[in-house]
């Protein structure tokens, strides 16, 4: 072996010690976890086409508190329901930074409401908030968008004449609708180019970053960057987005009034003139593109896998659909749409769609946190920036809250009275500072939709009710129900 050889040997052996002494080191102040290897991390027990049965069954080992390395990414991982509530809402304040998701960094560069960290966050979250309810969030307002939407979604579901069809384009084309009328202005017609290709880009990502490619891209960013595959297209479609709302924002420039605002952009550029001179404002154009892209892609895809998933369940278990339904005609009956303000005279309807939500639970392992500071939990040290996995799976199918968490059951929201009850253990929205911002756009948008469907239609599959499949299909940032079609019979 020639001298340079040995240098290099040398030198990686030194590394390698570095590298243990280091890790060792930070251990003695992190939860106990499996021992990485270097570089690799923890990949020999990790399983990217299933990262979060992998991360599951090391909770089982480690407790519900573990240290493990994501390739070279060290994060604390939190399981079940006590540990993640402990961190989100006990310490949310400690808990409330944005951990490290490569998949989406590629993109934002830490950019937009959903992925920055510090005052920026805070800036972002607070105007967001402010403008999305002056604009009907959560108010009776953004209820009339939502029954409009409902009118043209049930049209359309008419046009199937009770053949078999594929639900996936329809749902999410009406419920994108919602989410565009308040950052653009106004809803688009369902054969418009930029709605089509508005949901084929999130659609095509959403698969992807649930794929085995998506966890592999979240393990090695770095190599995975030269190696071609379907990760590939990922950045593709978000410029593709980005230059769509790009366009919108142009036009919405050429036509600004600042004195009466349309929507969610026109006040976001107001805000961007008004602070212009100010070398602090967290209001620039890569924010506003960032920001309407993170809001766009969270209010129409998680809505529509959800009410994708409530579709397959009801199928499945056609006496719960059944049941539904005579609630609906109870409450209702069939001469108006329903609304918001028979929900709580509804509470098997109510509970149903919780446990659809809990079941399907379709954001399983949440984007991950960061610690903002140096941080004491439950014995460990966590050091700032310590990045953070809650398992919301753990947490939905945890037995300490639920009878049977293996079942789909509405009785897990039905107290001894068949009232509804709720559950602190329903986190489909994340938890704490960090809770989604669409919260009660999204949970307005299941009630109204799934009631106005069952109202007008019967769900029937094209099998017997019992070879239904309710696994998902993947499982990486969602949840994917399996691709189904069905048959509505008019009622």
């Amino acid at each position: 072996m020639d001298s340079v050889s040995t240098a290099i040997l040398l030198l990686l052996l030194a590394l390698v010690c570095l590298f243990l002494t280091l890790s060792s080191r930070v251990k003695g102040q992190l939860p106990p976890g499996p021992r990485p290897l270097p570089l690799l991390g923890n990949l020999l027990q990790l399983h990217s086409q299933d990262m979060l049965t992998s991360l599951t069954k090391l909770s089982k080992e480690y407790g519900p508190v573990y240290t493990v390395h994501l390739g070279p990414r060290r994060v604390v991982v939190l399981s079940g329901y006590q540990a993640v509530k402990e961190a989100l809402v006990d310490q949310g304040e400690e808990f409330s930074g944005r951990g490290d998701y490569p998949v989406f960094f590629n993109f934002t560069k830490g950019n937009g409401i959903a992925f920055s960290n510090g005052d920026r966050w805070k800036v972002l979250r607070r105007f967001s908030v402010q403008i999305l309810r002056n604009f009907g969030m959560g108010k009776r307002s953004i209820e009339e968008r939502i029954l409009e939407e409902g009118n043209f979604l049930l049209a359309e579901l008419r046009k199937t004449e009770g053949e078999p069809f594929d639900p996936t384009f329809v749902l999410s084309r009406s419920v994108s609708n919602i989410i565009c009328s308040v950052l653009f202005g106004s809803r688009f017609d369902y054969n418009d180019e930029r709605l089509l290709t508005i949901i084929r880009l999130i659609n095509d990502n959403f698969q992807i970053m649930s794929s085995p490619w998506g966890e592999m891209y979240n393990l090695f960013p770095s190599l995975l960057g030269w190696i071609p595959g379907p990760h590939r297209r990922l950045f593709q479609n978000f410029g593709c987005m980005k230059d769509l709302i790009a366009l919108i924002v142009r036009d919405h420039q050429a036509s600004l009034d600042p004195t009466s605002p349309r929507d969610f952009i026109d006040c976001f550029l107001t805000k961007m003139a008004q602070e212009k001179q100010d070398p602090l404002s967290h209001f620039h154009m890569d924010t506003l593109l960032m920001t309407t892209h993170n809001l766009l892609f969270g209010g129409t895809e998680t809505v529509g896998t959800t009410l994708r998933h409530a579709f397959l369940a009801l199928m499945k278990y056609p006496k719960v659909q059944a049941r539904v339904q005579d609630e609906i005609d109870h409450v209702v009956g069939r001469a108006r749409l329903p609304a918001l303000e028979d929900r709580a005279a509804m509470p098997y309807t109510d509970a149903v769609i919780h446990e659809v939500q809990r079941f399907a639970d379709v954001i399983p392992m949440n984007l991950p946190h960061r610690v903002i500071r140096d941080t004491a939990f439950r014995g460990f040290l966590l050091p700032k920036g310590t990045d953070v996995i809650t398992l919301l799976n753990t947490v939905h199918y945890d037995p300490s809250q639920f009878r049977k968490p293996q079942e789909f059951n509405p009785e897990h929201f039905l107290d001894a009275s068949q009232s509804f009850k709720k559950s602190p253990a329903f986190m489909p929205f994340s938890a704490g500072r960090r809770l989604c911002l669409g919260e009660s756009l999204a949970r307005m948008e299941l009630f109204l939709y799934l009631t106005a469907v069952l109202q007008s239609f019967s769900l029937q599959p094209l099998g017997a009710p019992e070879d239904i499949d309710l696994s998902p299909l993947s499982s990486g940032l969602g949840n994917l129900p399996r691709p189904f079609q069905l048959c509505l019979r008019a009622r």
